[in-house]
């Protein structure tokens, strides 16, 4: 019997993979694709996950340099352009790179943690008794184990061989269309906008709203095909999507002719047209010895980018909580917190996700209502607030009685602390020079730190769990989060 079934070997069973296999489980991923896909679908990372992956070590194998991640000096929200370099304190980091680089990333991860990757293996029923699940897989023998999570995207089978429910709304009034392209090359200038004749200028990386719709215009690095995105109200349609489609599309949206063409060089190209969206949640993440990361427990439009810092948090948070439970040294209750934390987060991600979506719509009385949002733009505190949502960095867990200007919150940067977490262990940060894990010692471990400031207990996923200048409640929360000693 395996400890761990992972359903999808996807960036988030990938990444739930790993944090297990740091944490002493040997975790089987099973993934009813042959191999990996071909499909395009996310662009980067937004937020949070692009600072949790240098505290894992796994940045530079993205970046190929060792120089640590910085915050963008700009972004966007609901189409408003989001300056950020005046805040001393920008919360907001991206790394643009193609999920598949990412996937590819965590699958060598995962191999050199010895995690065992199955392929072709599409799991067809799930049944479960207090002590164990059993999953049935197509044409294969069942297989039995401890915990199954399910990472297998929105449509998960997991989910609904568990029984959990997956309420929300779903939109019919917008049609997206989405295509790699080439375009002219003098109508793109040095820093990347893309100059419309009859329109103007399409800034790079950004989404331009009209009344009659939305256009994005992404020219990416490296001498890959641009991509343009047009969300409009139009009817869907049933025919192939063309190039020619989007071009028309393009061409109402901006009441202007974007002469794009069919993309040039290797393949595979993207042409793919979406009508409406979906929001949802489940409602909880775990039933019995099930549970659900990623997309599986929620979906939402991609504006912005959230998904993949979302769930990729969300097995972060999850794989040390369950590897706890398996070895059996888990407080009663940790593994239900996976639920109480994430949940809400997955709550505010739909929240603003579905916010942006109104400020991006057509009609003049949206335009109204976004001349208001601009004015208040204009503050520094509302950008900083907007940052922080975006980036998920305004997110505080309950820590019980610990009490702090930090406990709850994702650790504050020192120095060294990247390459102290990178082993995914709960971690003791002790400037004071007096403090240990006690009898802990097995599970926690301590770094003397430079200064005389406030120690700080971080739990495995980054988040402080306690602080102090002397022992007292280190003990409560060692026992609170790490099991009894």
């Amino acid at each position: 019997m395996f400890d761990v079934v992972i359903a999808g070997a996807g960036p988030n069973g990938l990444m739930l993979a790993c944090e297990l296999a740091l944490a002493g489980i040997r975790p089987l991923v099973l993934e009813k694709l042959t191999g990996p896909t071909t499909e395009q679908r996310a662009n980067g990372l937004v937020g949070q996950v692009v600072r949790m992956l240098d505290r894992r070590g796994l940045y530079e194998r993205l970046t190929g340099t060792p120089d640590p991640p910085v915050p963008v000096p700009r972004f966007m929200f609901g189409a408003f352009p989001l300056p950020l370099h005046d805040l001393p304190d920008n919360p907001l980091y991206t790394l643009m790179v193609p999920q598949s680089r990412i996937e590819a990333m965590l699958a060598e991860r995962a191999a050199e943690l010895g995690v065992e990757v199955r392929r072709g293996h599409e799991v067809l029923g799930v049944t479960q008794n207090g002590t164990s699940v059993t999953i049935e897989v197509a044409g294969r023998a069942p297989i039995e184990a401890s915990y199954l999570v399910g990472a297998d995207g929105g449509r998960s089978r997991v989910r609904g061989f568990a029984g959990i429910g997956f309420p929300g709304v779903t939109t019919d009034d917008t049609v997206s269309r989405t295509g790699h392209v080439s375009v002219p090359a003098d109508l793109v200038d040095p820093h990347g906008a893309l100059h419309v004749p009859g329109f103007g200028v399409l800034p790079p990386f950004q989404h331009t709203r009209t009344e009659r719709g939305l256009i994005t215009w992404a020219p990416f690095p490296g001498g890959r095909p641009a991509l343009v995105s047009v969300a409009e109200r139009a009817e869907a349609g049933d025919a192939e999507m063309t190039v020619g489609e989007l071009r028309a599309a393009a061409a109402r949206v901006l009441g202007a002719d974007l002469p794009i063409a069919a993309p040039t060089g290797a393949g595979p190209h993207l042409l793919r047209r979406t009508a409406g969206g979906n929001t949802r949640l489940a409602d909880r993440y775990r039933a019995g010895r099930v549970l659900l990361v990623g997309d599986a427990a929620h979906v939402h439009s991609a504006i912005g980018g959230p998904g993949l810092n979302l769930g990729l948090q969300d097995a972060i948070n999850l794989g040390w909580k369950l590897a706890a439970e398996v070895r059996g040294h888990a407080p009663d209750g940790l593994l239900d917190t996976y639920e109480s934390e994430r949940r809400p987060v997955g709550e505010r991600v739909n929240m603003h996700t579905r916010a942006q979506s109104v400020l991006v719509g057509p009609g003049g009385e949206i335009t109204a209502l976004r001349q208001l949002f601009g004015e208040l733009l204009e503050s520094p505190q509302t950008r900083r607030h907007i940052a922080a949502l975006m980036a998920g960095a305004d997110i505080t867990y309950d820590m019980g009685t610990a009490t702090g200007p930090h406990v709850g919150r994702w650790a504050p940067d020192v120095p060294g602390l990247a390459a102290l977490t990178r082993t995914g262990r709960p971690l003791l940060l002790d400037p004071t020079g007096r403090l240990d894990a006690g009898s802990w010692a097995d599970r926690v471990d301590v770094a003397r730190t430079e200064g005389t400031g406030t120690a700080l207990l971080l739990r495995p996923d980054c988040y402080v769990a306690w602080e102090g200048t002397s022992a007292d409640g280190l003990e409560e929360a060692l026992s609170r989060w790490f099991g009894k000693p």
